[in-house]
């Protein structure tokens, strides 16, 4: 858990890992700064994969990644059935939930049907530090748009809602996401919100957006808010630059 106390969440746009010749991935700047939020030495830290099914192959890859961080790893899949015996327990004594990216509408129906959205709120409230990309930023706010029902977007207005924001991921990186999440704010179907470029994280304690951080000097964040019947305007937020690992 944090050790200030309070309940910190990075949602990250996209460029958690980076590509690296020895071990296929390695954590990129956003971890370290997720790692710090924990204010642990070594933290423990643990990941869900559900939004790509909990392949074996993904798990893998996730530990081959993490183990280059002076952290506890561990994980919980929910294929076949929960892979450890009590996941509230175990996720209340991580200092970190990592979520990576996938489907945001598979990831939401197995979290509810499992109890792991309650169990969730009940480790961010009580200081776990929860972050992920994409699917795993998305999951947190109140919505956004998805690719989990094909190529084409589509909104997503059933996320847990710990944070009262819609959220665009990949906004740099795929041309539907950012004219649709302006839409669906100027529409009213979704709230005002925050979006991040490939690169950046959003950092909020409690509910409050605090900054957005960066390890790329062009990338941005943004707050997307409605300006009149139907329409959106975007402000962009100049992230704090994060050093190289």
């Amino acid at each position: 858990m944090s050790t200030d106390g309070q309940p910190h969440i990075l949602a990250i746009g996209g460029g958690t890992f980076v590509p690296d010749g020895r071990e296929g991935i390695a954590p990129s700047p956003l971890m370290r700064y997720a790692l710090d939020l924990t204010g642990q030495d070594r933290p423990r830290m643990c990941f869900l994969t559900t939004a790509v099914g909990d392949g074996a192959e993904y798990v893998a890859r996730f530990y081959a990644g993490f183990s280059q961080l002076d952290a506890e790893v561990s994980h919980l899949s929910l294929f076949p059935m929960p892979s450890v015996a009590d996941m509230r327990a175990h996720l209340l004594t991580q200092d970190l939930i990592y979520v990576s990216g996938g489907s945001v509408a598979n990831l939401l129906a197995l979290w509810r049907l499992h109890g792991l959205d309650e169990i969730m709120r009940e480790a961010w409230q009580e200081g776990v530090v929860l972050s992920g990309q994409s699917a795993g930023a998305l999951c947190w706010h109140v919505g956004g748009n998805t690719d989990s029902y094909g190529p084409q977007l589509r909104p997503l207005t059933d996320g847990l809602g710990f944070l009262p924001y819609s959220c665009g991921v990949h906004y740099d990186s795929d041309p539907q996401r950012r004219p649709l999440l302006q839409q669906l704010i100027g529409e009213g179907t979704l709230p005002g919100g925050y979006a991040a470029d490939e690169s950046v994280g959003l950092h909020y304690v409690g509910t409050e957006f605090v900054q957005a951080v960066s390890y790329k000097q062009d990338a941005g964040a943004y707050r997307v808010e409605p300006d009149g019947p139907g329409t959106a305007k975007e402000t962009r937020l100049e992230p704090r630059r994060l050093a190289s690992l």
